[in-house]
């Protein structure tokens, strides 16, 4: 019999790290964190996982390179597992210097093709899929083409996420504002009635092995959910079957739909990391028998909504004074279960606390939004930016 691999997960800052070190752990896996905070929240879990803190990847790649290359060795790490943008960090390390270990992700050309918001509806025009009308921005005189119709619009950069810096049918004033640049373009896209959904996927070698699909119910701004719940999945494998398929897909890959009242599904843009979608699984001998198998696909099996409650109040609580949206919110918080928790495992408030204030103080000093900082050190903004750009 083959022994286990020993995982190392990194982005521990995120609530999907440690979803993700429950579900390898509960299977028997060796398992590692990796990080550049101090507080992250798989940290935290009383499962008493290793946590190794390094430098970061945006501000110094090399010396975070040096750091991964010495944990892999030392402790016989045989998987990098990524959960979030620091993904494309590791492609980068991957191509110039490789680890003696092996990345569960494609390789950096195709990692940046999706996280590209215009190459990636491109790559969809090619497979035949239907798309928003898409079209890239790099100068003020392009902008100026898109004024007249920028009530049908949405303006967004190539490289972003959580929905920072979007702009969904500007006003003329601030549309102008922007400044496109070769180096940091923006798409106009098509902006698409309907209901929005996200999907997360795991592929191996082009095959599904998990698929599961949420929909946002309180957001962080227009960004990320932070209670979301389960939606039906049947409607959506053909498109990520498409794609991963297509692109032989190895690892996790999560998409942004939109589906219209007619049932058509239009992608607006890809994450090849993980999201939410993820803490549909609760199963860890399942789902890695799905991860590390042969033939195995795991099905989610969490069918409540679920939320992080200290986000859940942080966020949502503006909604108490919306007529509108004052019973979603207090429908979240008596329905939605808590990501934090696990039979086993719980990580507490005092834990959370600290991983928002560390955020919160990154966000002081750099003078950027709660959501950059939550990914700050981690951002990929194409390969000649930093983090701050």
């Amino acid at each position: 019999m083959n022994a286990k691999p020993s995982v190392l997960i990194t982005g521990a800052r995120a609530p999907v790290a440690l979803h993700l070190a429950r579900l390898l752990n509960d299977a028997g896996h060796g398992v590692s964190l990796l990080d550049h905070v101090k507080h992250p929240l798989a940290a935290a879990s009383q499962m008493n996982i290793p946590y190794y803190r390094i430098p970061p990847f945006s501000t110094e790649p090399e010396a975070a390179g040096d750091a991964l290359h010495d944990i892999i060795e030392e402790r016989g790490i045989t998987l990098v597992i990524p959960t979030c943008e620091e993904v494309l960090h590791l492609g980068a390390l991957w191509q110039r210097r490789p680890p003696n270990a092996r990345l569960f992700a494609p390789k950096l050309a195709k990692l940046s093709q999706v996280h590209n918001k215009y190459h990636f509806i491109r790559l969809c025009e090619g497979l035949g899929l239907p798309t928003p009308q898409t079209q890239l921005v790099t100068t003020q005189r392009e902008l100026a083409l898109h004024v007249q119709n920028a009530q049908n619009l949405v303006f967004k950069p190539v490289w972003s996420r959580f929905g920072s810096q979007v702009l969904i049918k500007p006003k003329a004033p601030k549309l102008q504002r922007l400044r496109p640049t070769a180096q940091n373009p923006w798409v106009a896209q098509e902006y698409v009635d309907g209901t929005e959904l996200c999907i997360y996927a795991i592929a191996r070698a082009g095959h599904l092995v998990a698929l599961s699909a949420y929909r946002g119910l309180v957001r962080a701004g227009v960004g990320a959910a932070v209670c979301f719940t389960p939606e039906e999945t049947a409607p959506l494998r053909a498109f990520v079957e498409r794609i991963v398929s297509a692109t032989n897909w190895t690892g996790q890959i999560s998409f942004d739909v939109v589906q219209t009242a007619h049932g058509r599904l239009l992608p607006l843009e890809c994450n090849p990391r993980a999201t939410s979608g993820l803490h549909f699984f609760s199963k860890g001998t399942a789902f890695c028998e799905a991860l590390f198998g042969e033939n195995h696909e795991v099905e989610p099996d969490v069918t409540a909504p679920l939320t992080l409650p200290l986000a859940l109040w942080l966020y949502g609580l503006p909604m108490m004074l919306n007529p509108d949206q004052r019973p979603v919110f207090l429908n979240a918080l008596r329905s939605a279960g808590d990501v934090m928790r696990w039979p086993s495992d719980r990580v507490g408030y005092g834990a959370q606390l600290s991983a928002l204030a560390e955020f919160a103080g990154i966000a002081l000093r750099h003078k950027i939004s709660l959501e950059r900082a939550s990914t700050w050190g981690i951002e990929w903004n194409g390969a000649e930016q930093s983090v701050l750009s």
